[in-house]
């Protein structure tokens, strides 16, 4: 495809001596051997602060992930947090994970922000995202960030930022720093140069801080006192979780953790998974094998940030399994309510929060221990918008979503997989305490309030086109909503773009009570839940399908799992989508 006239204009920008001469070296060796495809994916854009933050492939070139465009979304972000907090000493923390470029960049944005009159605390190593957002309220910063990519593959980096709650910022300041981000058009503008005694190195006292906290969530530290040999199996999948994780569990007082050795070295290379996502069997194919091996109890897992959870354990058939999203993020629900009403810990303001797209055993749960739950938006920043706005009035237990996110407590304002492994270590060793499994413990959990099964499909549809056949489907579905689903009466629709809840039934309108977004929800009268959710990010558009199904008894669970995984496929059948 031949460079057209923006995209060459864009080129010859970045070969001008405002760049530097590896930046232009990099740019010419593709020139050089004639690498359209490469450059035109390069410059085609700018690289777009969105609002989360910055996430790209790392290279030169305004689309990609690198200094230039790093620091001119940080200037953008300083501006903004001068505007926004005038005649006071700014702080910001800067924390990263173990990407490839991770440690320059936190260090380049560590400058910047300093050469603006900002004091930076910016951690001596790297550090999970949840001690990042706990790093701003401890020190009292007005906002921060993070160099992390989460789990995407290893050509990628991202940047996110976050307010002085220690939450992903939201509305208004996610719209209002994209403002000032787009105003900074050339790095000129930006203050590259350092001013070295506004630049604190932060550690140990921040980590023994956090820990301090994390310690304060453990409900039964009799039943680990007991069971403090747990046999455990722990990978970092390469990532900072390797800093936290392991102290966090022996401040817990487990005893018996056993690393994986292969991944326990940061890399960003990330040199045994094609992807480091504790969603995909592959990545954690190493510690289930160890864990085989060393007949462990549990094995867990964290993303190369650590805010996302992996959990593994032995089915009734003695083979090592993945519990999703949805199945930890219950298992801990469940544990964490019927645990404090145990030890008398319950109170009538308590709270737990879970996305849209996520079981709705859940709320389940919570009405079961006479606990308020709340639905938000998909993003751990609506449900850190919830922890605020209710703080004083109502008390956060926990909250989790589908995509392997979990927090408990809200001493963090994002989701913490340090917490839940100390969390899911915990309610394993009480199960054992009790002669059970973590799996035997999820088959009573589903006995006690239905089988939840979940799965998702996402459809890519690229280009432009691409883009029109969403929004055409998304009409469609809004036009002609399916009135019944495997067999069950659509009673109820959740239109989230118009704010409305219709319970055909009644006829009767009521409010979604969360803020404008294009997803839609059927559910039916067996208590089934299809979401459609369109990503704002990437080209595709996303359908998370949970059916329940009635479980009389344990020793029907695998009949009744089946049973519920052959209604999903009609429903997709139903639905058009394969």
């Amino acid at each position: 495809m031949p460079l057209s006239p923006d995209v060459q204009q864009r080129i010859n920008t970045w070969l001008t001596p405002a760049y530097d001469a590896d930046t232009q070296a990099e740019i010419k060796q593709l020139i050089d051997t004639q690498q359209d495809d490469a450059l035109n994916d390069a410059f085609y854009r700018s690289l777009e602060f969105g609002t989360g933050g910055l996430r790209g492939i790392m290279g030169a070139g305004s689309n990609r992930m690198n200094r230039y465009t790093l620091g001119m979304a940080t200037q953008g972000l300083c501006n903004y947090l001068k505007q926004s907090f005038p005649d006071q000493e700014i702080k910001v923390a800067i924390a990263h994970d173990s990407r490839n470029n991770s440690r320059l960049f936190a260090e380049t944005v560590a400058g910047i922000f300093s050469g603006n009159g900002i004091t930076a605390y910016l951690f001596d190593d790297l550090r999970p995202t949840p001690v990042l957002s706990f790093a701003i309220r401890h020190l009292g910063c007005q906002s921060g960030c993070v160099i992390t990519a989460s789990h995407n593959p290893k050509e990628y980096n991202g940047y996110k930022v976050y307010w002085n709650d220690g939450s992903q910022v939201v509305a208004p300041h996610d719209k209002n720093i994209i403002t000032e981000v787009n105003k900074i058009t050339d790095p000129s503008e930006v203050k590259f140069t350092a001013d070295p005694s506004r630049i604190h190195l932060i550690g140990q006292e921040v980590d023994n801080a956090y820990l301090a906290e994390l310690k304060k969530l453990s409900i039964d530290p009799a039943a680990i006192q007991r069971q403090h040999d747990l046999g455990i199996v722990y990978t970092p999948i390469h990532g900072s979780g390797i800093k936290m994780v392991p102290p966090a569990l022996a401040e817990f007082g487990f005893t018996n953790v056993s690393v994986v050795q292969a991944q326990a070295v940061p890399d960003g290379n990330f040199p045994t998974v094609q992807s480091p996502n504790p969603e995909e069997k592959s990545a954690m194919q190493l510690a289930l094998d160890q864990a085989k091996a060393q007949n462990a109890d549990i094995v867990l897992a964290t993303d190369p940030d650590a805010d996302r959870v992996g959990v593994g354990v032995k089915n009734s058939k003695g083979e090592w399994v993945l519990l999703n999203g949805n199945q930890t993020a219950a298992l801990l629900t469940h544990y964490i309510l019927s645990a404090r009403q145990r030890a008398g810990k319950a109170q009538p303001n308590d709270f737990i929060v879970y996305t849209i797209v996520t079981s709705e055993i859940l709320g389940d749960i919570a009405r079961h221990y006479g606990v308020k739950s709340y639905r938000t938006l998909t993003g751990f920043k609506y449900i850190a918008g919830l922890i605020r706005d209710l703080r004083g009035q109502e008390t956060y237990i926990c909250g989790g979503e589908e995509s392997y996110g979990f927090l408990i407590g809200d001493f963090v304002r994002d989701k913490d997989a340090v917490s839940a492994c100390a969390l899911v270590a915990e309610m394993a060793a009480v199960a054992k305490d009790q002669g059970r499994t973590l799996y035997e413990e999820m088959e009573r959990m589903y006995a006690e309030y239905g089988l939840y099964v979940e799965d998702l499909i996402s459809l890519t549809k690229k280009g432009q086109r691409g883009a029109e056949e969403i929004q055409e489907m998304m009409v469609e579905l809004r036009k002609n909503p399916p009135t019944t689903l495997a067999g069950s009466p659509v009673v109820e629709i959740r239109d989230f773009q118009t704010g409305k809840i219709q319970h055909l039934r009644t006829n009767q309108e009521e409010s979604t009570g969360v803020e404008s977004s294009n997803v839609l929800q059927f559910l039916t009268e067996a208590g089934d839940k299809i979401s459609a959710r369109p990503s704002g990010t990437e080209p595709k558009i996303k359908f998370y399908f949970s059916v329940k199904e009635p479980l009389g008894s344990i020793a029907d669970y695998e009949v009744t799992h089946q049973k519920a995984e052959a209604k999903i496929q009609r429903i997709i059948e139903e639905m058009q989508l394969k």
